[in-house]
């Protein structure tokens, strides 16, 4: 068993590569160098470091205003000093990362690390458990749905700094001109794409095959409880991927595809970006980083068009359910010198009021410190993107507030690649939105035991 779990980490590490997301775009900025971190092991700093006497804590993230923020920071603290590098965004990171897992040295003292991904780590022994060592002082700052995401059982495994409620971004413009009101049911959704292609209008949305994880949340929408895992019992999991209310969102979508209601488009291309902008879509159902996503890719999707949004629409609307797709944290490796100080720098850079504040101002993240989210300020913001809309009390905060957290895998690169493919098949019709949840319900069981993992 122990050599079986061994191959799995081995896998685990060497398959992480996850959707991006548009929200977290890399930006190393201008920073003066200085001597690398504690050992040297994270590479130099891309910051300058304010108080040279004070211990230093390596950083790896990739948010487009992580320099500005680190810079404040560092001015703020006189006891411990972060050096922060880009190690790369998403999968890019986190293969050097893997490499440094494997070698025993070189990673980070903090890393940040999606939501999905952290299992995967925490199965190899990678991060250290923050529970015991203060994250419940901060427990306070997030919501129950938000810690859910970074905790597995009694444990904690990151500090939560930004996520993605999902809603429903729209055309108003689009929808004005076709006399389509905005859908509160994912029924209505149907109804409004069909009265669109009636009118000769454009598509109503799209399903791409590269979103696995959109595809997921949607699912969880409708009741999809698809992993039992706990990290105390690492060897044990719960798969349920092909549950009734799955297999009802996999067949409502195959049916808007078969009918021509919605593309077929890859997203986060520059095609799918440049049909955002001319019309060619009259919603994007997304999450709250979108905005930063249309306007910092090149603002294709802003010229001309009325965005607005609305609450994502509901299968069941007596039973509201909200959902995320993305988010980011930060987390402690087993490799940082000192892991009192490092879980410090985790739970408090883009703590202050001054740092969430950037955050706000540059549009690129959804913070989820309660700070923000109960800040009148911020409710009340007229968002430039959806033309003076308050879109954060309207609608994201809302979401957020009410999503309940997810359980994820410790191998949700696999399961990523295998949805794909069981996207496709939806597209191509090979499969019947119900066939290919079952094969991949099989497909996901049989991966976990072969891996040693007992499936309950």
């Amino acid at each position: 068993m122990a050599s079986t779990m061994k191959n799995l980490l081995a896998a685990t590490s060497a398959g992480i590569l996850l959707v991006a997301l548009a929200a977290c775009t890399p930006d190393v900025g201008s920073g003066t160098s200085t001597d690398s971190a504690a050992g040297g092991d994270a590479g130099s700093c891309s910051n300058t470091i304010v108080h040279p006497d004070a211990p230093q804590v390596s950083v790896w993230a990739w948010y487009p205003n992580i320099n500005t923020v680190v810079d404040m920071f560092n001015k703020s603290h006189d006891n411990v000093q972060v050096c922060w590098s880009n190690a790369g965004q998403g999968g890019d990171e986190y293969a050097k990362f893997s490499t440094a897992i494997a070698a025993g040295t070189g990673a980070p003292d903090v890393i940040m690390l999606e939501a999905e991904v952290l299992p995967g780590f925490e199965i190899q022994n990678a991060l250290v458990d923050l529970s015991q060592h203060g994250a419940d002082k901060v427990k306070g700052n997030f919501s129950d749905g938000a810690w859910k995401d970074v905790s597995s059982g009694s444990s904690v495994y990151a500090i939560p700094v930004d996520g993605g409620p999902m809603a429903m971004i729209y055309r108003a413009d689009i929808f004005k001109k076709y006399g389509i009101a905005i859908p509160t049911t994912w029924d209505e959704y149907a109804a409004a794409a069909q009265k669109l292609k009636d009118a000769g209008g454009p598509f109503m949305g799209d399903f791409g095959s590269n979103v696995p994880a959109w595809f997921t949340a949607l699912m969880t929408q409708n009741g999809q409880t698809a992993w039992d895992y706990d990290s105390s019992n690492p060897q044990s999991i719960g798969i349920k991927l092909n549950d009734a209310g799955s297999q009802k969102v996999a067949s409502y979508w195959q049916d808007l595809v078969s009918k021509k209601l919605v593309d077929t488009q890859d997203q986060f291309t520059t095609d799918y970006v440049a049909g955002l902008a001319n019309g060619s879509y009259a919603t994007y159902v997304s999450a709250a980083w979108a905005p930063g996503y249309l306007t910092g890719a090149g603002g294709a999707a802003t010229g001309g068009a009325e965005w607005q949004v609305a609450p994502l629409p509901q299968w069941d609307a007596s039973k509201p359910v909200s959902v995320n797709w993305g988010g980011s944290t930060f987390a402690v490796t087993t490799q940082a010198k000192d892991k009192d100080l490092s879980s410090t720098v985790a739970m408090e850079l883009y703590a202050s009021q001054e740092e969430l504040q950037d955050g706000i101002d540059t549009q690129t993240i959804f913070p989820l410190n309660q700070q923000v989210l109960t800040s009148q300020s911020f409710a009340d913001a007229p968002i430039a993107f959806f033309n003076g809309q308050k879109a954060n009390g309207e609608v994201y905060i809302p979401a957020e507030n009410a999503y309940p957290g997810y359980t994820y895998s410790p191998f949700t690169t696999y399961y990523y690649s295998e949805l794909t493919k069981s996207m496709v098949s939806i597209i191509d019709g090979s499969k019947t939105g119900p066939q290919a949840l079952d094969d991949l319900q099989s497909t996901m069981t049989e991966y976990a035991k072969s891996q040693g993992f007992t499936v309950k």
